[in-house]
């Protein structure tokens, strides 16, 4: 069982753009005042570049180019919609805004085959829309593959019960509590977990500031501590450049890699920045156009692939 991967799944975007669906619960999301066209074309130079970097050491990564005909503004960031696990299994996932579920596409399942990877059983939660209840992939879901326990963040996007299914049929131990960020003065709920949370081999990146209540809050930090994990902390200020929205992933030679935005990283500070390094090596890229329309970062855009070898 390994918390790390060295390859990933990507999709690059072809009608990226602010989603006035998934604003409704997503803070982060901005209106930039750029016409769409603009606007996805300085995705793609984002996307393409940060594709480059994570290549040049050694990682992975899968590209399958968004689908013209479909309106799938957010398809940029597909671990909402998947998520590929080391037995073989593929899960899909119920999504909140409609427009996302056209994002859900059986080919990007021909080209991961393609590059020589097994698909044993394709597990299906999209049922879920019909009661209107959801649960978005590792956005929602921090997985602790090694030590078997699911770090889940409640919210609009992410359901209670489903969440408890989801580790029912993977045998995940379940941690729940409720993140939130302050929105003019009002303190709503996070949309996804993974913006306030990340968890690599050795270490949890967190913003403990969002944990409003004490006893969710310690829960959380005894459960990383007990697994042996460093927990270093980030301020909400932080939160908001991205620097929850990081994946550890492995390079050449298995070199480890804590992958994130510019924003994020220039956010942290040197304390921070030594942490991680004592860990992993950390790995940056320019996503402003990204973050600012899209309200999801370097960690929503890449789908982890576990799956076993041809």
């Amino acid at each position: 069982m390994r918390q790390t991967t060295d390859t990933i799944l990507m999709i690059r975007p072809v009608n990226f753009r602010m989603n006035e669906q998934t604003a409704v619960n997503n803070y982060f999301q901005e209106d930039i005042a750029t016409e769409n066209a603009k606007i996805n074309k300085k995705a793609q130079q984002e996307f393409d570049t940060f594709v480059e970097k994570l290549r040049a050491v050694g990682v992975h990564v899968i590209v399958v180019n968004d689908d013209e005909t479909a309106d799938t503004p957010d398809s940029i960031f597909p671990n909402n919609w998947v998520s590929f696990h080391d037995n073989g299994d593929v899960v899909i996932y119920p999504m909140f805004a409609e427009n996302r579920r056209q994002e859900r596409r059986e080919d990007v399942f021909i080209t991961i085959e393609k590059a020589g990877h097994k698909i044993e059983n394709i597990i299906d939660y999209t049922s879920a829309e019909d009661e209107g209840v959801f649960l978005e992939g590792t956005g929602s879901v921090i997985l602790d593959r090694v030590n078997r326990k699911a770090y889940c963040a409640l919210s609009p996007r992410a359901d209670e019960e489903l969440f408890i299914e989801f580790c029912e049929d993977f045998e995940y131990t379940p941690i729940i509590f409720t993140a939130n960020q302050s929105v003019k003065d009002e303190r709503l709920a996070i949309y996804h977990t993974n913006v306030m949370m990340c968890v690599a081999e050795n270490f949890a990146v967190i913003c403990l500031d969002t944990i409003d209540d004490k006893k969710e809050r310690k829960n959380v930090i005894k459960h990383l501590k007990q697994d042996g994990k460093e927990v270093i902390s980030i301020t909400e200020i932080q939160m908001h450049q991205f620097a929850g929205n990081m994946l550890q992933v492995r390079g050449e030679n298995n070199q480890r890699y804590l992958v994130m935005s510019a924003s994020a990283y220039n956010s942290l500070n040197k304390d921070q920045v030594n942490k991680i390094e004592k860990h992993c090596q950390i790995l940056s890229s320019s996503l402003e156009t990204i973050e600012t329309c899209g309200g999801g970062s370097a960690r929503c855009m890449m789908a982890e692939v576990f799956l076993p070898k041809h």
